[in-house]
């Protein structure tokens, strides 16, 4: 089981991400600043880390020079809501594999960390190009994020965030979820902004999944949320 550590100092986020990561089948660590991120890179050895820029205490770039004097080669992917050429400049140059910006959706983060992990050999590469979830008649390629529906034999791929948003749904199908449970689910670092984005993303299911033939459909159940079912069991 690859190991991962993730420094984020924004509390919910990290959990949210940390518990994403966990259901791929990863240990995690968090840690919530940068001196006790500090502690954890000389005290456990990684497989990779996830380093937030902004930190109390010491950057995340603070970190990357740091992992990188301390002679180790761990992949290690920087996040940040900073988007200037020379800020991913300073991050690549202080050590970093990989640099992604928020927002980001989950699926391309989960990418990104199965990448380095394939580029080091720390990961099973048939288990994470075989990984197919399955409900109904559905069947999604989480890898390619392809969709689907064995009836009909019909297909379509999602994209980043309409995938972030299926697999929540998908986690918990027949549980009726609000948009804030979902938007906190499949974009945890959107807190507090997108508010209509679970609407509009969930319009854009429907469409792919009314184009495959599914017979699974998205629900609004009035004044709590949104609900993964199959439409041939009512």
């Amino acid at each position: 089981m690859a190991r991962l550590l993730l420094v984020e100092d924004e509390s919910r986020m990290a959990q949210a991400v940390a518990e994403l990561l966990r259901r791929e089948g990863y240990a995690v660590d968090v840690c919530g600043d940068g001196e006790s991120g500090a502690q954890a890179i000389r005290e456990r050895t990684y497989d990779a880390m996830i380093l937030d820029v902004m930190l109390p205490g010491r950057s995340g770039t603070s970190l990357a020079t740091m992992t990188r004097d301390l002679g180790l080669t761990t992949p290690i992917i920087m996040l940040t809501a900073k988007t200037s050429v020379d800020d991913k400049v300073t991050g690549l140059d202080s050590g970093a594999d990989d640099y992604l910006t928020k927002p980001f959706a989950v699926p391309e983060l989960l990418a990104r960390v199965r990448a380095q992990l394939r580029r080091v050999g720390a990961l099973d590469d048939h288990a994470a190009c075989s990984r197919t979830r399955t409900f109904a008649d559905l069947s999604w390629d989480v890898s390619s994020l392809t969709l689907r529906c064995t009836t009909s034999g019909q297909s379509t791929t999602l994209s980043q965030r309409e995938s972030a948003l299926f697999e929540t749904l998908l986690d918990n199908a027949d549980q009726v979820l609000s948009r804030d449970q979902l938007r906190a689910a499949a974009w945890p670092q959107a807190y507090g902004s997108d508010y209509n984005s679970v609407e509009v993303y969930c319009s854009f299911l429907r469409r792919k999944l009314a184009f495959v033939g599914s017979t699974v459909q998205i629900r609004a159940v009035r004044g709590l949320g949104y609900v993964l079912r199959d439409g041939k069991d009512s």
